[in-house]
């Protein structure tokens, strides 16, 4: 058998880093990266032959767990009829006419392969419907790698970003300012400064990509007032919120409405599907209809639609969303009970199947208070329920995920092992 050491050997000869995305290897945690062999449910089993209780999660698309038996005879079947064809199916109509009729704000939509495909071409949709140039980020958002938003924050508190990644130029990351998440003072300066040259505000309503950070009770309907005084285009980057937190998103849950949204990860039920999608009025500037141009060889690939519908259409069961809050609230109310049992300053809150943990006292607020955690000691608690079998994101700046499949076993299971390794950082 290859063991996960063997494996990471091979694949930096070959691979940058050993992965194909960054945080998958473990530079912010320390240590071997397992690799995954099969899953089942909420558990995963890597190279080693250790089993995991599992809230990664595939990083979210995963809401019914690992290998669903109807999703997975679905992807079956439709591999059985072709692999892709580059032409329309029938299954694309039946998608997007389910998805305009969860999301309601979705009148029109698009199918991609990727989020980041998604929110870079709602981006460009919003520049070509106002003709304007300016967006608006929050730092500590991902919106995946494309150059318009791998910005930093810049000096003050309304310059315009700084790139965050080499290759990106500066002369195109001047047109994204990038204020802070629940500012609603900069928010409202930043428009009363530029609001004619702001074409749209792109924001995760619930930042998962800082670890997690829910919106003030204000924030969202003030953006959403600015947006629409301003002609500005809101954006709403569900791909990890989409069908995660609530049947109707983040959107629904908090009672605001975008004028554009864009969906990955559970949408395509594990395999690389995304949308875009909103007002009719914008999306019919889309090609062919308009001058905004957006195409993709595998867009709407019929085994990711056919696993994004089987998906869909089972977390509308009666009662799916409700137990799948009561899991996450049962796990990061237990783990809270377990870090105080031991006075370890900790926090955690959930909403939906999201959750966030945080070696301090408090949840943060937004990305400064999100640095301000402790770090290191996240790392030790990280490995010591890696050890114990429960797999976690390996960073302390990413959200986690519970699935349908996560048993009250499981979640006990895990808080045991929690309450451990929390007695090892007392001492």
């Amino acid at each position: 058998m290859t063991h996960n050491t063997e494996l990471f050997a091979r694949a930096q000869g070959v691979i940058p880093g050993g992965v194909n995305s960054p945080v998958r290897a473990f530079r912010s945690v320390g240590g071997t990266p397992p690799f995954i062999t099969s899953g089942a449910g909420a558990r995963i089993r890597d190279a080693d032959g250790k089993s995991y209780i599992d809230y990664v999660g595939s990083w979210g698309p995963l809401i019914l767990g690992h290998a669903d038996p109807d999703t997975v005879r679905t992807v079956q079947q439709a591999a059985a009829r072709g692999l892709s064809f580059g032409a329309p199916t029938a299954g694309e109509i039946e998608l997007a006419e389910l998805l305009t009729r969860l999301v309601p704000s979705m009148e029109m939509v698009r199918l991609v392969s990727s989020g980041t495909e998604a929110t870079m071409s709602a981006i460009r949709l919003a520049r070509g419907h106002t003709g304007r140039d300016t967006l608006i980020k929050f730092e500590g958002c991902y919106h995946g790698h494309s150059d318009s938003l791998l910005v930093k924050a810049g000096s003050g508190m309304l310059t315009f970003g700084n790139p965050s990644s080499a290759g990106v130029p500066a002369d195109l990351a001047r047109h994204t300012l990038v204020l802070g998440y629940n500012d609603v003072g900069a928010l409202r300066e930043a428009f009363a400064r530029s609001g004619d040259t702001i074409a749209g505000v792109i924001i995760e309503p619930v930042a998962g990509n800082m670890n997690l950070v829910a919106p003030a009770p204000d924030f969202l309907a003030t953006l959403r007032e600015l947006c629409t005084r301003h002609g500005a285009v809101l954006i709403f980057d569900e791909v990890m919120t989409g069908f995660r937190v609530g049947l109707t998103s983040a959107q629904g849950l908090y009672g605001i409405t975008p004028d554009l949204s864009t969906f990955g990860k559970v949408v395509g039920g594990g395999l690389p599907l995304g949308a875009f999608g909103g007002r009719r009025e914008i999306m019919e500037k889309v090609a062919p209809l308009g001058p905004v141009y957006q195409a993709g060889t595998l867009s709407g690939n019929p085994l990711s639609v056919a696993a994004g519908l089987t998906t869909l259409k089972k977390v509308q069961a009666a009662g799916f969303y409700e137990a799948l809050a009561d899991t996450a609230r049962r796990f990061t109310e237990g783990l809270c009970a377990a870090a105080q049992r031991h006075g370890i300053p900790f926090s955690a809150q959930a909403v939906g199947g999201m959750f966030g943990l945080y070696f301090a006292a408090t949840p943060p607020r937004n990305y400064a208070e999100v640095m301000a955690m402790d770090v290191v000691a996240f790392n030790r608690f990280f490995h010591a329920m890696l050890e114990a079998g429960v797999y976690l994101a390996p960073s302390a700046f990413e959200a986690g995920f519970v699935s349908a499949a996560h048993t009250p076993a499981d979640i006990e299971a895990t808080l045991a092992a929690a309450d451990k390794a929390f007695s090892m950082l007392a001492k």
